[in-house]
C-alpha cells in the first residue's frame, strides 16, 4: 500500500477532495488542544533535581530534534555536566514505567522496544544515559538516582507541559516552519502558532541554503524581540558501509548512480541532500515515517537496485537502525550520517545555555558546590 503523502497535504492551503474531510477533524483537534493547554496552565508542574532543557517543535516531525539533542548532550558532557536524555520513545513498543535504553556506555535494548530515535541517540552518546518514559518526570528521577544526573535534555519536549523546564528551545524548519498553517490532521501544527510565546529561544533549522530563513527570522524578531534566534543546518557527515565497516567521505556518491529510500518525516529533504551531494538519483522509494522494515522489503530494494544498475542503495541513519539487526552484509548498502551545526552565533548559543545552567547551580546550591569541593580536595 502506498503511504499517504502527509508532507504534501500539510503544505496544501486550498481545499481539495483530500483535505476536505480533514478540515472538521482539525477543528475538533483545535478545540481539544486549547482545552488541554488551559488545563495545564492551571496545574503546578513537577520539577527535577537539576537543569532541564527541552528541545522540541510546533509541527510533526522533520525539524532535526534528535541531532540537536545529540549536539547539546555532547557539549554538556565536555562542560562536565552529568547528562541524561529523556525521551517518550515514540514508535517503540515499551509500555512500562521507565526503560533504560543505555547507561551511557552500553545500549541495553533495540529500536523496536525503545523507538528508533532513543536507540540512535543511545548509540551516538557515550557518557549520557538515554531513558524512555511516557512521564518524563519518572525518567528524570530514575536518571538522577542511578546516575546522579544534573543536566536533563527533554527530546521532543515542547508539548510535555507536565514537567517544568529551565530552557525551552523551539526548532523551526527554514523552508516552511508552519506548513499550511492548519492544525492536525489537515496541517502539520501540533499547537496553534500563538504558542511560540512559550519558547525561550528559536533555532531555524535547514537554513544553510534556504534564503527564506531570513524572512522567518525577521518575522520572529518582530513578534518576539526579546527571544534569541539562531540558525542551523543539517550537514552531511559520512557515508557508512556497514558490511565493510567503512566510513567514507560524502563525495563517494558524487557522479555515481544511487537508489535511495527512507521512512522518515521529511523524505524529500533526504532526496535533496543526495542530489546536492552530486548523486545521480535513479529511483527513490518512500516509506511511512518510523516504518518497521522487513527482510523481504530490503531484498526487493536490492533487486531493484541491481535492475537499475545503481552503484549504491542509500538510506538514512535513522532508517538503518530499524534494519541493522537482520540485514545481510550487502556490500553496496549504505547510510548517510548527518550532523547538526549552528551556522552563526554558536558561542552565543552555548553561552546562553551555560549562563542559565550556572544560575540554576547557584540557586540550588548542590551542583555547583559539588564541583567546588572536588577542586578544593
Amino acid at each position: 500500500m502506498t503511504p499517504i503523502n502527509w508532507s504534501g497535504i500539510h503544505e496544501r492551503r486550498s481545499i481539495s477532495p483530500t483535505t476536505l474531510p480533514l478540515a472538521p477533524l482539525s477543528y475538533l483537534y483545535g478545540l481539544g488542544i486549547r482545552l488541554w493547554l488551559t488545563a495545564y496552565r492551571r496545574k503546578k508542574r513537577r520539577s527535577l533535581p537539576g537543569f532541564v532543557v527541552s528541545i522540541g517543535n510546533l509541527t510533526v516531525g522533520g525539524t532535526g530534534k534528535t541531532p540537536a539533542a545529540c549536539m547539546l548532550a555532547q557539549w554538556a558532557l565536555k562542560e562536565g555536566y552529568r547528562v541524561a536524555v529523556l525521551s517518550r520513545g515514540y514508535g517503540g513498543y515499551y509500555r512500562g514505567k521507565v526503560l533504560e535504553v543505555s547507561d551511557g556506555n552500553d545500549v541495553n535494548v533495540g529500536p523496536l522496544e525503545a523507538g528508533d530515535e532513543p536507540y540512535l541517540m543511545a548509540k551516538k552518546l557515550q557518557g549520557a544515559p538515554v531513558i524512555v518514559s511516557q512521564k518524563r518526570y519518572l525518567a528524570g528521577q530514575f536518571a538522577h538516582k542511578k546516575f546522579r544526573t544534573n543536566f536533563f535534555i527533554l527530546d521532543d519536549g515542547f508539548q510535555h507541559l507536565a514537567l517544568k523546564r529551565d530552557l525551552d528551545l523551539l526548532l523551526l524548519d527554514a523552508s516552511n516552519p508552519f506548513g499550511n498553517g492548519y492544525l492536525l490532521p489537515r496541517g502539520p501544527l501540533r499547537e496553534p502558532v500563538t504558542e511560540l510565546k512559550r519558547a525561550d529561544a528559536f533555532i531555524i533549522t535547514r537554513s544553510g541554503s534556504d534564503d527564506s530563513s531570513d524572512e522567518w527570522t525577521d518575522e520572529l524578531k518582530n513578534r518576539y524581540p526579546s527571544k534569541p534566534i539562531f540558525r542551523s543546518d543539517h550537514l552531511p557527515d559520512k557515508i557508512i558501509i556497514p558490511s565493510r565497516r567503512l566510513a567514507k567521505n560524502v563525495d563517494l556518491i558524487n557522479g555515481r548512480n544511487v537508489m535511495g529510500f527512507a521512512g522518515i518525516a521529511r523524505p524529500d529533504a533526504f532526496m535533496e541532500t543526495l542530489t546536492e551531494l552530486g548523486a545521480e538519483l535513479v529511483f527513490f522509494k518512500v516509506f511511512r515515517d518510523h516504518h518497521p522494515y522487513k527482510g523481504r522489503e530490503i531484498q526487493e530494494l536490492m533487486t531493484e537496485k541491481r535492475r537499475l544498475n545503481a552503484d549504491y542503495l542509500l538510506t538514512t541513519e535513522k532508517d538503518w537502525v530499524r534494519m541493522e539487526s537482520f540485514v545481510p552484509p550487502y556490500p553496496d548498502l549504505a547510510y548517510l550520517t548527518i550532523k547538526f551545526s549552528l551556522l552563526d552565533d554558536s558561542e552565543k548559543f552555548f553561552r546562553m545555555v551555560k549562563e542559565k545552567a550556572e544560575r540554576f547551580r547557584i540557586s540550588e546550591g548542590g551542583i555547583g558546590n559539588e564541583r567546588k569541593s572536588k577542586a578544593e580536595s
